[in-house]
């Protein structure tokens, strides 16, 4: 028979052995400890008795935490006006109910919850809250577009920890934090592009709130209503103004890397459908008349001698055309299929485009022929609502013999596709926060 204790089958006692535990765990001065642990006490006691933290907000003031807090709004003006913005957490409880072993941030709440069971010096705190008021202002958060969670804060960690150091401020915690010298000049995309193909290693690293676990606590579908953009330009705009008044007073050195995409968050970005446009500009430049003397020339009065050039409107041509890839299946959101086929009909008229030819791709592919653009907003029939499979659509196109050598490809899909190899100019259209399982060699336009 199996014996089972208070602990099911495991043993209820857990023994750890010194060699075991981190550097910073195994000498512990108990003396200085218990010490810190009664001052401690005694200005808790002292700051009630006086009344002075009761009718401001029921906290302690002078805890180390906020006084990093109060040093980043008094002397560092890059991050001062994200730090008077947040509330700091200290409760141990609550970062145990959490699972937060250092720290974490909330964006939406406008919180940073601070483990005081950590053992963080003045230094080492400013250090951590340092990177997490860089994550809220470098947009972190939304900037995760569908990668997985965990993985994209661990690279955003190498770039944010590397640049705190260069620059100085406070130290990086004894209990360790992740940094990689090599990773130094990298940006966050590119270090999750290297992470995912080592996934044995990086999966077992530590964020400041713990193995596995993301410090950046958010809903990603709250930022879609106004609120939340309303929220995200009130970040982006406190560390683009914290960045002006830190170089104008001259408060100490940043890094270039930051500087750089501080910069490039301040600008606004380009709405899909304007890049979209653009993306037809640049395959179908528009139609202008021509000069020609093949024809019967006219003549002034004035100058009856003198022949004059016509001007005629060029000939139809057949290769002005592209293909359209539509995932059909039954992931794909019948908004957005309306949508995407609105906006590409709207830019084919424009552009004089006279026909468009349409590939619809399920479990089967489907091939609608060539279809006027008027054809494609009105009375599109979409057919399937099976699997996805854009491969033979592709192949297809790239195929037909009625089909010019040198036309554009345009799929739209939701992402939920297998890797696809296409040898002719494309791009994608898909939803704002999806992501394409593979690195694409086209443009990707994303739809909000």
């Amino acid at each position: 028979m199996q014996a089972i204790g208070t602990a099911g089958v495991r043993s209820d006692l857990r023994y750890e052995s010194l060699n075991d535990l981190p550097p910073w765990r195994r000498e512990i001065d108990w003396s200085k400890n218990f010490g810190e642990g009664l001052v401690e006490a005694i200005n808790e006691v002292i700051e009630d008795a006086g009344q002075h933290s009761y009718y401001v907000t029921g906290k302690r003031l002078d805890t180390a935490a906020q006084r990093a807090r109060n040093w980043f709004i008094g002397r560092y003006p890059l991050l001062g006006a994200l730090a008077a913005s947040f509330e700091i957490i200290e409760d141990p409880l609550l970062c145990q109910r959490m699972q937060i072993s250092v720290a974490a941030v909330n964006v939406k709440m406008k919180e940073i919850y601070i483990n005081p069971h950590a053992g963080l010096k003045d230094e080492e705190l400013r250090f951590v809250m340092a990177h997490e008021l860089l994550h809220v202002g470098l947009r972190h958060d939304v900037r995760c577009e569908g990668r997985d969670r965990y993985l994209w804060n661990v690279a955003c960690d190498y770039v944010i920890n590397s640049w705190l150091i260069e620059m100085g401020v406070g130290d990086m915690p004894k209990i360790g934090a992740l940094y990689d010298p090599a990773l130094k000049s990298e940006s966050a995309e590119a270090i999750y592009d290297r992470i995912v193909t080592d996934l044995r290693l990086y999966r077992k690293l530590a964020t400041m709130r713990g193995i596995g676990q993301s410090d950046i606590l958010d809903e990603s579908e709250w930022w879609k209503s106004q609120e939340g953009r309303d929220l995200d330009d009130f970040y982006r705009s406190c560390l683009a103004q914290g960045l002006t008044l830190h170089q104008d007073q001259n408060r100490g050195y940043l890094s270039a890397g930051l500087i750089e995409e501080i910069q490039a968050l301040s600008q606004p970005p380009i709405p899909w459908d304007v890049r979209l446009a653009q993306w037809f500009d640049e395959h179908f430049p528009p139609l202008e008349k021509v000069r020609t003397y093949a024809r019967l020339s006219r003549r002034q009065s004035s100058t009856p001698d003198i022949p004059r050039p016509l001007w005629v409107t060029p000939p139809d041509d057949d290769n002005r055309t592209f293909g359209v890839l539509l995932d059909t299946s039954g992931s794909m959101d019948r908004h957005l299929l309306a949508q995407a086929l609105g906006a590409i009909a709207s830019y084919s008229l424009a552009r004089e485009v006279r026909q468009v030819r349409v590939v619809f791709c399920d479990a089967a592919i489907f091939d609608q022929g060539y279809m006027a653009p008027e054809a494609i907003a009105g009375s599109v029939n979409v057919r399937g609502r099976g699997g996805t499979v854009l491969q033979p659509g592709v192949d297809l196109l790239e195929r037909a013999a009625d089909f010019p050598r040198e036309g554009p490809l345009l799929i739209i899909t939701d992402g939920y596709c297998d890797r696809l190899r296409i040898k002719r100019e494309h791009a994608f259209l898909i939803p704002q926060g999806n992501r394409l399982p593979f690195p694409p060699q086209g443009q990707v336009f994303r739809i909000v």
